[in-house]
């Protein structure tokens, strides 16, 4: 058994391309290494910044093809389809079998079996798959016509501790790499990935990135713990800092107490997104004046440190002069300065946009039961943040800031909270606003957002969504669904379109209505989706329930869901399946005509009687509901059903003789899966998962 190890050395790979590169190369030399018959025994993938590694383990030398039967054109094709066969195949008639088949007789080639060396497979075939690797963004550079995310530099590739040779674009492949990604007129032949793997070790440079992730958490943790300080979980930023160092090393460092005094996003923002370091928070969640940063190699004489230090107090006294600056200027008389701000071309300035939030916002009110003043008055200032020079500045704090400008000028808690939340949720896993002024500034952005984009149709596209609308969406549906709270949804909308109209704006789209709905439908089926329930509970609680009733929709189907492998579940389902699917077998004759009605005065049996007080009993349940409905509980009376049901089935004939009962008996099933119906489509559920 043998080895096939593989190095790409390049520029610096950004860590946003670097994990893709490294998982698609691998995914793309597995496929085609299964489909040319090369079997291994284990597989992994590596990188540095400057290094991708690919390593297979346990190869043969030789590959055996089998031998196959290829299907050639039926015998009865014309002559010039054979005879390209033969030509494809290189082969001559005799060669050829004929083989009898369902449609028809066929001639067939058998391939013989023979013997390939893996080393000229690789050679061939390496090249090919390195082709086939997609970036997201790729660059070309001198006169060379390869393009790739960072300047290609050297290949290294081995078989069975030989070197492989191919070219690839400029590039030959070779049994040497560079030593250091700094002179690389240093370089070193190497055998097998042991070796290789060793020598880099021996001067601090770890390859396999999941080592250098392990050593960053355990240093992060180390230090943390023993300064009696916390640091966030953000697995992304570990992993970007994994992929930015191929000798981290971690240090600690602090900032002027100072600072403390601004906002802690804007101290989070500085040094977890704009420098990425790690911000320290006491055992209250206080943000300290202590952080931690990974470098990429120790800090024997201090300067790393210092250097660090000094480019975080620069950032901090430029946001501290703007929060200073920015937060004594009036946010009521800056309204104003939004008419020379342009929001997007065909939908006004943010003057206009704030505008239709104050009255989205108010019409939200009256629903929510709160001030209108005040929501009104939280649209009116919400987007004074935008020219504010802190925001210019740090524009991911947009929103953020805003809060704090108005509890600095002495706005109520409750607008203040609403104006920083105005863009919740900002994704799948984010936090929804949940108190009363925050949702329906929330809402209110984002359907005027909606409204607007579909107006003017920049509608998401199935591979684009420049704009980020299906998250706009999904964060309307996520709002209403975790509040608990059902709007109508569809009345905002055409309210909200109403609004551009008013402001003198025109719209080409004239099916935004009906679009913006169905858009919001499926982001619900979606966020569903997300939740673990399956498709067909999904259809079966959003076919008859419409967009103002998502609450409703979602609890009904995550109730469901959660009963459908249990026993109530299976009661409930097999109990409609088996009603359902004998008023369909006899519905089946066209002749036979049943109304909406059963007349209990014809029952013959207790059994009719019986199920047809239950109906009675579930109708007269169905209608006391409230919009406080307990789900479960909805579901564990209709399984309750289960017994008086097929009590029924088993002992009552359905085709009977006498046309009158017969029908009479339909028409209570019939009644009964309506009743069902009631809480889902039961039709759509797909009993045999």
């Amino acid at each position: 058994m043998s080895e096939f190890f593989l190095e790409l050395f390049s520029e610096e790979i950004p860590s946003s391309l670097q994990k893709s590169l490294r998982e698609d190369l691998l995914n793309n030399f597995v496929k085609i290494f299964n489909e040319k018959s090369i079997s291994f025994k284990k597989n992994s993938s590596f990188s540095t910044p400057n290094r991708l590694v690919i390593l297979f383990e346990g190869l043969q030398k030789k590959i055996i093809l089998k031998s196959e039967q290829i299907r050639g054109p039926n015998v009865k094709a014309p002559e010039i389809a054979l005879e390209g066969f033969l030509r494809s195949n290189n082969i001559v008639k005799k060669d050829l079998i004929k083989k009898k088949l369902d449609k028809g007789e066929f001639y067939f080639f058998k391939t013989k079996s023979k013997k390939l060396s893996t080393q000229d497979l690789l050679e061939e075939l390496i090249p090919q798959i390195l082709n086939k690797i997609q970036w997201k963004k790729s660059m070309r550079w001198s006169d060379f016509s390869l393009s790739w995310g960072r300047p290609l530099k050297s290949i290294l590739a081995i078989f069975d501790k030989k070197k492989l040779t191919f070219n690839f674009h400029h590039l030959t492949s070779s049994n040497t790499s560079f030593i250091d990604k700094e002179f690389e007129e240093k370089k070193k032949i190497f055998t097998d990935f042991k070796d290789y793997n060793n020598f880099f070790k021996k001067i601090n440079i770890t390859i396999d990135h999941n080592l250098r992730k392990n050593f960053i958490e355990k240093k992060l943790d180390e230090i943390s713990s023993k300064r009696n300080v916390k640091i966030e979980n953000n697995p992304k930023l570990i992993d970007d800092i994994v992929d930015l160092t191929d000798q981290p090393n971690v240090i600690l460092c602090e900032f002027d107490r100072k600072f403390l005094n601004i906002p802690k996003e804007i101290l989070i923002i500085t040094m977890q997104y704009h420098q990425k370091y790690f911000p320290t928070f006491d055992k209250k969640g206080n943000i300290t004046n202590e952080f931690l940063v990974v470098t990429n190699k120790k800090d024997i004489n201090g300067l790393i440190k210092l250097g660090n230090e000094r480019v975080v107090e620069a950032r901090l006294n430029d946001a501290e002069f703007f929060w200073k600056k920015d937060k004594s200027q009036n946010l009521v008389k800056r309204v104003s300065v939004l008419k020379s701000m342009n929001y997007f071309k065909g939908l006004g300035t943010y003057f206009d946009k704030v505008q239709r939030m104050r009255k989205i916002g108010g019409m939200l009110s009256d629903e929510l039961l709160i001030s209108k003043d005040k929501v009104e008055l939280s649209a009116s200032i919400c987007k004074v943040d935008l020219v504010s020079e802190l925001v210019g500045e740090f524009p991911e704090l947009q929103g953020i800031m805003g809060g704090y400008f108005a509890e600095a000028q002495g706005f109520e808690k409750d607008v203040c909270k609403a104006i920083s939340e105005q863009y919740l949720p900002v994704g799948l896993n984010s936090k929804v606003p949940k108190k009363p002024y925050s949702v329906a500034l929330s809402l209110a952005d984002k359907i005027d957002t909606l409204v607007g984009f579909f107006g003017i149709n920049q509608k998401p596209t199935s591979s684009k969504d420049p704009f980020a609308l299906r998250r706009l969406a999904l964060g309307i549906v996520k709002t209403i669904v975790e509040n608990k709270k059902d709007f109508k949804l569809r009345d905002l909308i055409s309210y909200s379109a109403g609004l551009y109209f008013d402001q003198g704006f025109e719209f080409e789209n004239k099916s935004l209505q009906k679009e913006l709905e169905n858009f919001l439908m499926d982001r619900l089926k979606f966020y569903m989706k997300e939740e673990k329930i399956r498709n067909d509970i999904i259809s079966a609680s959003t076919s008859f329930l419409n967009l103002d009733q998502s609450v409703i929709i979602f609890g009904k189907a995550k109730s469901l869901n959660k009963f459908i492998d249990k026993p109530n579940g299976i009661d409930v389902v097999s109990s409609f399946k088996r009603a359902s699917s004998i008023l369909e077998s006899e519905l089946k004759d066209k002749k036979l005509e049943i109304s909406n009605t059963t007349d209990p005065g014809i029952f013959k049996t207790e059994f009719e009687k019986n199920l047809y007080k239950k109906i009675v009993e579930l109708k007269k349940y169905f209608q006391n509901i409230n919009k406080d409905e307990d789900f479960d509980l909805t579901i564990n009376n209709l399984a309750e059903s289960k017994k008086v049901i097929f009590d029924f089935f088993d002992n009552v004939i359905i085709n009977e003789n006498d046309i009158t009962i017969k029908k009479n008996r339909l028409e209570l099933i019939q009644m009964l899966c309506k009743t069902f119906d009631y809480y889902v489509n039961f039709s759509l559920i797909d009993s045999r998962q």
